[in-house]
This record gives C-alpha cells, structure tokens and sequence, in this order.
C-alpha cells in the first residue's frame, strides 16, 4: 500500500512538472479550444445547409470567412493606426522639448506637479534605465516569433479540432452507457453553449467600448484618438479591471489635450461603465453565463493568479462550465434531473437528439 501511494505521489508530480514545462503549449490548445467551441455551431450550420458540402469543406469555408472578417478589420484599424504612429514618433522631440520648456498641456501638467524637478534629481537613474532599453532586442524578436508560431499553432489546432470533432465526440460517448451518453452529450452542449455566448458576447462590448471612445476621442480632436480607442477596446476584454484601466488612459490623454477634454471623458467613461454594468452586460449575458457575482469576483482571482491576463479571460466561462457540471452532479445525485435541460437562465431548452433518459447512476 504504501508503494502505491508513493508511485501516485511521483507520477502526480511527474504530471505536475510536465504540465509546467510545457504551459506554453498547454496555454495554446486552451485558447484553440475556446475558438474551436466557438466556430463550432457556424461550421454544423454550414455543414447542414449543404447537404453536397463535406465538413473538410465547411470548416475550410468558414475559418477563411473568419479570417477575411479579421484581417478586414485588422486593414481598417492599421491603416490609421500606421499614421498615428508614425505622427507620433515624428512629434516625439517637439513633445520632450515642450516638457522641458514647460509649454503645452503636457508641459503645464509637468510643471504643475513638478514632473521636471523629479527627472532632474534623477537624471542618473533615469539614464541608466534608458541605457537599458535596447538591451533585450533578441528577447524582444524571440517573443515576436513565438507569438507569430502561437497565431499559426492556435489557428492549425482549432481547425482541426473543429474539422474531428464529430468523430471525437462519438468515439468518447462510445465509451459510456446509452444513458450516460445522453446525460454527457446534454452538459456538453450546455457548456459549449456558455463558451460561444461569453465569447461572442465579450467581443461585441469591447467592439462598442472601443467605437465609442474613439467617437468621443475624435470629437473632443485629442491626438491619437485610434491608437488610444483600440487600446481601451482590447482593454475592455480583461473582465472587472480592464474597463478601468482603459479609463484611465484615455483621461490622461484628454487631460494632455485640455482640461474640458480630460473631464469630458471622465463622464464620458463614468456614464458609459454604468450602462455597460447594468444595461450591455446583463442583455447579452442574460442567456449565456449565469454567475453569481461573488462567484465571478472569486473565479477571476483565482484565474488570474494561476494564469495570468489570459486567467482573467478565462475565468467567467470556465466559472459557468464548472457551475453547469455542479448543478447536473448535484441533480443526479437528489434525483431531480431536469426533464429537459436548458441553457443560461433556464429559460432556452437545448436540443435534443432523442428522448433523455434520467441517469442517477
């Protein structure tokens, strides 16, 4: 006995440190999991309307579908993006030298809070930190391929992935009772349903929360406007504090451009975070991930210490998956199994491919 809990121990442990060498892997097949549970139903509908289309064919139509919508987008924000940035550097030296004189918004805002003063008394730290910039340029081109062979290795895995599903599924439902299989096939649609609607859901908020700045950045003319736009856009992603940190930027920008400008877009974001709070969020969620708020506060806690910013996007759909299998163990168990199994706010039945038999085994 006690040689059998050694070996678990050290098998575990073997599992524990191969999991961590390899997280970067690991983190990889994660993400083209969310994205294959995704297109998943596109690719079936596809496959459905077409009873000559082949689901080689269908995933292939609707992966380049998907690729055409993100590189369009990609074309319409890089292209002003490009000329911000380059506007940027160009204006670079005319921005230090205005902070050094102390004109400008920048330069009043640095002489208000002594901002020159501080650089002056540490010119010599601040040095030896500018020195240090260029040193990490391979780390930096390292990082750059990794996250070009990420993109292409996320993109392969979700493809196939999508492409085997249906020969997946039935392999493993092979492996359990009839039963069983239905009661398996049910919490997996349940759960699949979760991750496509917080998904889609997430995304189309960020797309409003970035549109909007951007309105209200180009209106106020702050320079930068799609530099700081798309900025609080990806920001908006990172659930609790992403919306706040994007605020934040987009203050200090209208604040550089003018003091109406700065406080113009603070209500703008005060305003906006509460519609987003209580109005975008509670419509498109309603029907998707039902999480008590305490639960999602905890569940991105945990995720985010264990795994980072990618942790913190994750948190929300695996706290509703963990809550769909809770709930059916829990109903299997009392012996009260819903009769019909639904999604979201119990409101939306989820289609059945035959009669549910009630499992308590």
């Amino acid at each position: 006995m006690t040689l059998v809990v050694i070996g678990l121990l050290l098998a575990t442990l073997l599992v524990l440190t191969l999991a961590w060498e390899a997280r970067q892997v690991l983190t990889w097949i994660v993400i083209a999991g969310f994205f294959a549970v995704a297109l998943h139903p596109v690719v079936t509908w596809v496959e459905n309307r077409g009873r000559w289309l082949k689901r080689w064919l269908a995933t292939l139509i609707v992966y380049l579908l998907a690729v055409a919508v993100i590189g369009g987008l990609v074309a319409v924000f890089v292209i002003p993006l490009v000329h911000e940035g380059t506007q940027l550097a160009n204006n670079t030296p005319q921005l230090i030298a205005d902070i050094k004189a102390g004109r400008g918004p920048v330069g009043h805002l640095a002489v208000r809070f002594h901002v020159l003063d501080y650089i002056q008394s540490h010119e010599t730290q601040i040095r030896g930190y500018a020195s240090q910039l260029g040193a990490p340029t391979l780390s930096v081109l390292r990082g750059a391929a990794t996250g070009i062979a990420g993109l292409v290795t996320i993109f392969v895995l979700s493809y196939l992935m999508v492409l085997e599903a249906p020969k997946v599924v039935s392999g493993f439902l092979a492996l359990f009772s009839e039963r069983r299989a239905e009661r398996i096939r049910r919490v997996s649609h349940d759960c699949a349903k979760t991750i496509t609607g917080y998904i889609s859901g997430n995304l189309l908020i960020s797309l409003i929360c970035g549109l909007l700045t951007f309105g209200v950045l180009a209106i106020l003319h702050v320079k930068y406007a799609g530099l700081i736009a798309l900025f609080v856009g990806l920001a908006d992603l990172i659930p609790l504090v992403g919306a706040t940190l994007g605020a934040v930027v987009a203050v200090l920008a209208g604040f550089t451009h003018s003091v109406t400008a700065g406080i113009v877009v603070i209500i703008f974001f005060v305003v906006y975070q509460q519609l987003e709070n209580h109005l975008l969020q509670p419509m498109i969620f309603a029907r998707t991930v039902q999480l008590n708020p305490l639960a999602v506060l905890l569940a991105i806690l945990i995720m985010t210490e264990l795994a980072g910013i990618l942790g913190a996007l994750l948190a929300i759909p695996i706290g509703g998956i963990i809550q769909i299998i809770a709930r059916d163990i829990w109903d299997a168990r009392t012996g009260r199994l819903k009769p019909v199994p639904t999604t979201g706010a119990d409101k939306e039945p989820v289609p059945s491919t035959g009669p549910l038999v009630q499992d308590q085994a």
